[in-house]
């Protein structure tokens, strides 16, 4: 009897942690944040496994001080919550320009620059399951020289919507 009991117990552990990944092979979208200035991102997720992806994002921002462009490049491990939630962390790094055009009465200020950063990611995703899309908010720490505000840490927060295909 000891054995059934055992036995029983031992399936209803493994059936409650031996949740599936559905990583899908690639996501496409768009990741909404702020990382002094950086506003848009077109983002691409490959997935290499079940458990592993890699993202792209290719980031944009214009307003009427900085115009900049931001190229970042993710290693991304994906654990399964409950349903249809993950949590995910990441590293990585990337390359960015900008070019900073100041004007405030008479004072006028020009720089512009390129600069490489390295990049640490975790948030939480919810795949749906009726539709093939996928939404995320995550936070991203970036380390790098050459900013154009002067300072070497960047933290940016995002939302992400991706379509799985």
């Amino acid at each position: 009897m000891k054995k059934i009991i055992l036995s029983a117990i031992a399936l209803v552990g493994f059936a409650f942690t031996a949740q599936s990944q559905q990583i899908s092979k690639h996501a496409l979208g768009l990741r909404l944040g702020d990382n002094n200035g950086f506003g848009g991102e077109i983002s691409y997720q490959l997935g290499l496994s079940q458990k592993n992806r890699l993202e792209f994002d290719l980031g944009w921002r214009d307003n009427h001080d900085v115009d900049a462009i931001k190229g970042v490049a993710l290693y991304q491990w994906v654990w399964n919550i409950e349903g249809g939630f993950n949590w995910y962390a990441g590293v990585g790094g990337g390359i960015a320009t900008w070019d900073y055009d100041y004007h405030y009465g008479n004072d006028h200020y020009n720089d512009s620059g390129t600069y490489v950063f390295a990049a640490g990611d975790i948030g939480v995703e919810y795949r749906f399951k009726e539709i093939p899309l996928t939404l995320s908010f995550d936070a991203r720490p970036e380390i790098g020289s050459g900013y154009y505000d002067d300072d070497n840490f960047g933290f940016d927060v995002g939302f992400g919507a991706r379509f799985r295909f």
